[in-house]
């Protein structure tokens, strides 16, 4: 019987439960997920080598034939050769020295698969902290053992339900880690709007140059199965051959979770280039120039308000900010700016950014870095949508986020739409979240451009401004001032009102040392007292 998604949160609920004591909260995933993975790794090594014994006439001659393959270092009968020594029986019975014996196990695993170096083989589960075991024998046996409970073979589970377990894993334990929890987790709702938004075509590119765990880019390709998928026997969705799958980029810098994001891939069947690395110091994608590599789309959600020194932006080899340098205490529009440049000709984005991307510096009287580029990027046509959303729905904040779409080839040149969905939830404990209505109204609006034909609401969720009316309002593209909701005026939300501070600061010291300079050159400044 397929393990249903309140199985599945109550399973690993229940293993995060057999390790409950000997390590934090957040920590448990770190555990558990390694252990879910080489599972399911076990488990359909198994069924395919069940399948290749029925169609060779016996186990035997399956075997020989994975080991003649094995010998020359290319193994294609099956997706992942599993050692006898890794498989989950032989772990189960393993009755001393647990601990050595799996992180053994995941080594040789990686060993005999190197696609999964760096990926399965990161945590020892026999490390020690101050001299003590970080995790006993016996709490990894009583894990092992609630994890033995389902099979995770090819007709056991969907692989969307193996990812959902990821989902699961770092949303729950996420809640304990504070601001670090947005850094690779999004909500998953979100990823949904954003792949409803983009609606990937077979075949298609997809990168994310901030790629956490993976999340958006799985969302791309499950929305291209969801679409194009049929379905295989009673247990899963897959894409017929006659439709090309996705190919899929990102990039990572955190070690950890660019190896959560790998397994994600591995999981989903998906074949995913994902690299570590420092995407706005070191882009890993690059043509055999030197140059950006190009995509046709880019889903993303890199960290808000991240802070880079002036020099990123000046000593750029890339040439990716060619509409100006963002401030030092904002990195919104040098994300945005880099995406650009990995856009091909006709290619699409969809990225989350905090609130303040959109609006801060416009009303600001003399120039604002921010409110520059958005007009830059404006007068060059750039921007399609933006998309409010509601508030609490991250896990590193409580404030709203806005969705912007950029499409290189426009369907309406000269015209942005914005939508409000900010009431567009639904009350959750401890964040709200878009249940699938909400995601189904915004995506109808944003294809429809406006309200479907039909239609019928209390009051509208969306305005279509020009490019003039952009300028009017000094390229303000905050949907909540085109788009009111039940007369409610915006409160600045804490993060941004220090965002906005620590902008205005950057602005002072810039205007103060042109001064100086000035000053200087007419010979009117105390040398002395610097004044």
């Amino acid at each position: 019987m397929s393990l249903d998604l309140n199985q599945l949160e109550t399973w690993l609920w229940d293993a995060a439960c057999a390790i409950r004591g000997p390590i934090d909260a957040p920590k448990f995933k770190d555990y558990i997920l390694p252990l879910v993975f080489l599972k399911r790794l076990s488990d359909v090594f198994d069924d395919e080598l069940e399948r290749l014994s029925a169609q060779f006439g016996g186990e035997k001659t399956a075997r020989s034939l994975l080991e003649q393959e094995r010998m020359r270092g290319v193994v294609s009968l099956v997706r992942f050769y599993i050692p006898d020594d890794a498989k989950w029986e032989a772990i189960r019975r393993q009755t001393v020295g647990l601990g050595q014996y799996l992180t053994d196990a995941v080594r040789a695993v990686a060993r005999e698969n190197p696609r999964l170096a760096g990926v399965i083989d990161m945590v020892d589960f026999n490390a020690t902290a101050a001299g003590q075991r970080i995790i006993s024998d016996d709490h990894l046996r009583a894990l092992i053992e609630v994890l033995s409970r389902h099979r995770l073979g090819l007709d056991d589970v969907e692989p969307d339900i193996l990812g959902r377990a990821y989902e699961y894993l770092l949303r729950k334990f996420a809640e304990g880690q504070g601001q670090s929890a947005g850094e690779f987790y999004t909500p998953r709702e979100v990823g949904i709007l954003m792949a409803r938004l983009l609606e990937p075509e077979p075949g298609m590119t997809v990168y994310d140059p901030a790629c956490g765990s993976g999340g958006l880019l799985i969302k791309c390709h499950l929305r291209l199965v969801e679409r194009y998928g049929q379905r295989k026997g009673t247990a899963r969705r897959a894409l017929p051959a006659s439709i090309a799958p996705l190919r899929v980029f990102g990039q990572e810098i955190n070690p950890a979770t660019f190896a959560m994001a790998r397994m994600n891939a591995v999981i989903h069947d998906i074949e995913a280039d994902i690299r570590l690395g420092d995407t706005m110091r070191q882009p890993a994608f690059r043509d055999p120039g030197g140059r950006l590599r190009t995509f046709d789309l880019v889903t993303a959600n890199p960290m808000w308000n991240q802070k880079f020194g002036q020099e990123l932006y000046e000593n750029d080899p890339f040439e990716r900010f060619r509409y100006g340098a963002p401030p030092s205490s904002s990195a919104d529009w040098g994300w945005l700016q880099h995406m650009l440049a990995s856009l091909n000709e006709r290619g699409r984005m969809a990225v989350v950014l905090d609130t303040g991307a959109v609006s801060r510096g416009s009303g600001n009287q003399g120039s604002n870095r921010e409110r520059d580029i958005r007009k830059a990027f404006v007068e060059a046509d750039l921007i399609e949508a933006v998309i409010l959303l509601p508030e609490n729905l991250f896990y590193n904040t409580t404030a709203p986020g806005v969705i912007i779409v950029i499409n290189r080839k426009k369907r309406h040149p000269g015209e942005i739409l914005l939508i409000n969905a900010s009431q567009q939830f639904a009350k959750g404990r401890p964040k709200n979240y878009l249940a699938e209505d909400h995601i189904g109204t915004i995506a109808e609006i944003y294809h429809a451009w406006g309200d479907p034909v039909g239609a019928q609401r209390a009051a509208p969720l969306h305005a279509i401004i020009t490019r003039d009316e952009a300028a009017r309002n000094d390229y303000n593209l905050s949907p909540s001032r085109y788009v009111s909701t039940n007369g409610q005026e915006d409160v600045l939300p804490l993060e941004e009102a220090l965002v906005r501070l620590e902008e205005a600061e950057e602005e002072r010291a810039e205007a103060a040392q042109a001064l100086y300079e000035v000053l200087d050159a007419l010979g009117l400044r105390n040398r002395g007292t610097g004044t």
